[in-house]
């Protein structure tokens, strides 16, 4: 089964969500982030993505009390990202009480540094961020496609252990149009040992279904619950 992995984007102590990236296009849905994961939770929710954006901009985490209250007041499993770009960053984040982190734009500029964390935490504990742009990794806080494949990118990290990834088209992000079908069926059938999680554009059940039936490992949602195009009723189906 698919895991359904709802998405909680913190700026300044709130629940926010930005569209393409672009922090000028803020909507904040919810000023208590804990509310926001405990209704997750009470719907069946077992894994929780939780981003620092503060952190992501200032390059090291900021919002770790966020983190540290809702794993001390839930039990989600929650990834962690945004601005983890040391390994004392990493050491916060787990004693904050993530069980994953996501290492997002370092995974494109330090290769090497990552793969000393795939190393020393394990591949269960390392999540590669793989944001794209049409076929190519997007970088520079995905204002720019850079000319590195995603494809090449994913298999690179496979070969030095990696095995979870979370592919966020950016293009897509935060404007309910649907998420890159094409992309993740592509992925699925060249990187076989890869666990794909889909991220950007997921906005309807049949979304959901649809990345299901290609077989990733699980669904991120974000705008499509907080404007209400996918009800937490409605994920009861893919919740065990």
């Amino acid at each position: 089964m698919m895991e359904i992995i709802p998405a909680i984007d913190i700026i300044g102590g709130q629940c926010v969500r930005l569209t393409e990236g672009d922090f000028s296009r803020q909507t904040t849905y919810d000023s208590n982030p804990l509310d926001v994961a405990k209704r997750f939770e009470a719907a069946g929710i077992k894994r929780l993505h939780l981003v620092d954006l503060d952190g992501a901009r200032a390059k090291k985490p900021v919002n770790l009390a966020v983190l540290e209250t809702i794993a001390a007041n839930t039990n989600l499993t929650i990834d962690f990202g945004g601005g983890l770009q040391s390994d004392e960053a990493l050491k916060q984040a787990f004693d904050a009480g993530a069980t994953q982190i996501t290492a997002g734009s370092i995974a494109v500029r330090e290769p090497e540094t990552v793969k000393e964390w795939l190393f020393n935490f394990g591949a269960e504990k390392i999540i590669i961020g793989a944001d794209f742009k049409g076929t190519n990794i997007a970088i520079s806080a995905w204002t720019e496609e850079s000319k590195y494949p995603l494809q090449d990118f994913m298999s690179g990290y496979l070969k030095t252990g990696a095995r979870i990834f979370i592919c966020t088209d950016v293009s897509k992000d935060g404007k309910l149009q649907g998420p890159s079908i094409n992309t993740y069926k592509h992925l699925k059938l060249t990187l076989p040992n890869a666990q794909v999680i889909a991220s950007g554009g997921v906005t309807t059940i049949d979304d959901l279904e649809q990345l299901q039936e290609i077989g990733v490992k699980g669904a991120i949602i974000g705008k499509a619950i907080y404007e209400g195009t996918i009800s937490l009723k409605d994920l009861e189906r893919f919740i065990c």
